[in-house]
């Protein structure tokens, strides 16, 4: 195994605090990915000696509305300064503003040809961000049927082509295999089309966002795939655990062993 397994401290380890959810997934192996930032002591965080494989890359704002735009690349800024205190290099970014229950704050149920050439060019603006600050920002796909109706460029398959198109190293995909699963399957043949423009995954299984072996997902055979082409990146857990999370880790390391 030549790639890295991390585990968002957002969605396991619920009945401890922040900080030790952190120290114990670092304690069991796994890197450490979170979510808003700003409601987080960050110097505390640094100070468990945990790896930090990604956290969200921007604030408020989305790819399309001027004022969208402004708020987007700004808290995406502030976003870097806050990644250098815990050394995380990959912030995570969406097609538009999620609120807290994770919907998207304006929604879009489709886009023009105008709106994709502002979003290629913002996204190109976030590159350069990126490339000034030695940082990857990474555009996560979502699925719009169950969790995130309404999100622009939501899809894989329209995150891998503005990806694709601005062809930047500081701008890559987060595959989500949880949300392709759901909006649209074929798994094995998405990692292999996306290979090349990826920065992470990121896995659940389906139904219920929990790890693998819970749910339809044959994860190993998704493992398989990543060792052929040889993947050396992250692939992280951000599933919910369906009882003991540190059983719920182990079943994901034995999913991706």
């Amino acid at each position: 195994m030549n790639y890295r397994l991390a585990a968002s401290a957002e969605m396991i380890f619920l009945d401890l605090p922040f900080e030790e959810r952190v120290r114990r997934i670092h304690e069991l192996g796994f890197e450490v990915e979170i979510w808003d930032w700003t409601k987080k002591d960050l110097t505390a965080l640094a100070a468990t000696g945990a790896s930090f494989g990604s956290m969200t890359g921007y604030i408020t704002g989305d790819l399309l509305e001027e004022d969208g735009i402004e708020a987007f690349l700004r808290t995406a800024e502030e976003s870097i300064e806050a990644s250098k205190i815990i050394n995380c290099p990959r912030l995570n970014v969406h097609g538009t503003g999620l609120d807290s229950n994770g919907q998207a704050i304006r929604k879009r149920t489709s886009v023009t040809e105008a709106e994709w050439a502002k979003a290629t060019e913002t996204l190109t603006r976030l590159a350069e961000l990126g490339e000034k600050h030695k940082k990857m920002f990474m555009l996560e796909n979502l699925n719009l049927l169950v969790d995130h109706p309404g999100t622009p460029f939501g899809l894989a398959k329209d995150t891998i082509k503005l990806v694709s198109t601005i062809d930047s190293p500081f701008l890559r995909l987060n595959l989500d295999l949880y949300h392709a699963q759901i909006g649209e399957g074929n798994l094995t043949e998405l990692v292999r089309e996306a290979y090349d423009y990826i920065g992470e995954i990121q896995v659940a299984d389906v139904p219920g966002r929990m790890e693998p072996g819970t749910g339809e997902i044959n994860y190993k055979r998704v493992a398989k795939e990543l060792k052929t082409l040889g993947y050396t990146g992250v692939v992280g857990l951000e599933g919910w655990a369906s009882g003991d999370s540190v059983e719920a880790l182990e079943a994901f390391a034995d999913a991706f062993a």
